[in-house]
């Protein structure tokens, strides 16, 4: 590994919330050079939870168990383990990455043996990667280097136990999940340690004005880490730009008006005028298909945190704009949209689309009260299978 990459890193964990951020001697996290008694463990297919000693069993250490296969309806435990650490790194490769089975496969994360997950979403999604599609990129959470496998950096803390499973809910058999879950035993928790969470949520087909919720309402004391979006913008708008929209965070008792408000959405991700492919740590775009009407992209707070004390909520204001001729066509056309805004040369309008998202954040709790994974029926519908 570069030593640029190690530092970069070493700085994420820093920085997030889920592992400690006092840089002391007893820190795994902050300095390389200082020894730990955080015990290191890998789960894979090759030793199942990373018990000692008992890897590379099989064949007699001659590569004798590499994947695992999910059959149609079934359920594949990565990771099942009881005692206190935190996971640093998973990664993921399987051999059927088409758009349907990256949108059926459910990937579940249940923290302290609580039942109901923190952490549901489509594997596709949680990734990074929306709307069914693979793509080559990296940013400070997520990697795809050359378009074909999975992996994530985000530190999850638990006390008690963790368990992550895999749910294939398609109807095919996967025939290979190759994984890696690498952790770390420790001894010590930390107070200040808040758990890992991520909810994933598809409307297809936004309500006229009513803002897109990328993280309902959570009670309790914690961090939003940012979300990536997907958007299938529908075709009756043309090519009118989609991404006037405001993200807005509501947070500690805020109620009509949020703390926390953005200018558009190629704003909020660091760009302007529209959205072209790019990705950098924080920030990017990795679909920008207009011919298949299709947008994906993130946002991670990192360098600017968003912490909150009680409660936090987070929308996308579901909103386009375009020069006013072309808006009054549409609207003559009979197409859904409401002016919000208007001047001499641009409209903005209210209008409706298919848009999804995965929404990550640390909560001081290991479970939350938001709704269950949406049926696969809703997580495929109208998914293009070609790009």
């Amino acid at each position: 590994m570069r030593h640029s990459t190690v530092i970069r890193w070493t700085v994420i964990c820093l920085m997030l919330s889920g592992c400690s951020a006092k840089l002391n001697k007893k820190d795994p996290y902050g300095r390389l050079y200082a020894w730990s008694d955080a015990a290191p463990r890998w789960s894979s297919p090759e030793n199942l939870n990373g018990q000692k000693g008992k890897g590379a069993m099989e064949n007699h250490g001659a590569k004798g168990r590499a994947s695992l296969s999910i059959p149609k309806g079934t359920v594949l435990s990565l990771l099942d383990i009881q005692g206190q650490g935190v996971i640093s790194r998973i990664w993921i490769t399987i051999n059927d990455r088409s758009p349907r089975m990256l949108r059926s496969l459910k990937l579940e994360m249940f923290w302290d043996n609580e039942s109901k997950p923190a952490v549901s979403a489509p594997l596709g999604d949680f990734f990074g990667m929306g709307l069914g599609r693979m793509t080559t990129f990296h940013n400070v959470f997520f990697a795809d280097p050359e378009g074909r496998s999975f992996n994530c950096f985000i530190p999850m803390p638990f006390k008690t136990g963790a368990r992550i499973v895999v749910t294939n809910q398609s109807d095919e058999d996967l025939g290979s999940m190759f994984f890696d879950v690498d952790y770390q035993l420790t001894k010590k928790w930390d107070a200040d340690n808040l758990y890992f969470h991520a909810w994933w949520h598809r409307d297809t087909a936004t309500t006229l004005a009513k803002d897109f919720e990328l993280l309902p309402p959570v009670q309790g004391r914690g961090r939003f880490l940012g979300s990536n979006v997907g958007v299938n913008t529908h075709p009756r708008y043309k090519d009118l730009w989609w991404g006037e929209g405001e993200v807005k965070m509501y947070l500690d008792g805020d109620t009509d008006f949020p703390t926390l408000a953005g200018t558009g959405t190629e704003d909020y991700i660091g760009t302007g005028w529209g959205q072209d492919k790019f990705f950098t740590e924080y920030t990017g775009c990795l679909i920008a298909d207009g011919k298949n009407f299709q947008w994906g992209f993130y946002r991670y707070h990192i360098p600017d945190p968003v912490y909150f004390a009680s409660a936090c909520r987070v929308t996308l204001q579901q909103m386009g704009g375009g020069p006013p001729k072309e808006v009054e066509a549409l609207q003559k056309a009979g197409v859904p949209l409401i002016i919000a805004t208007t001047s001499s040369g641009w409209d903005n309008f209210f209008r409706s689309d298919d848009v999804s998202a995965t929404a990550y954040f640390y909560l001081d709790r290991p479970s939350d009260d938001l709704p269950a994974l949406q049926s696969v029926a809703t997580r495929i519908h109208g998914l293009k299978t070609s790009q």
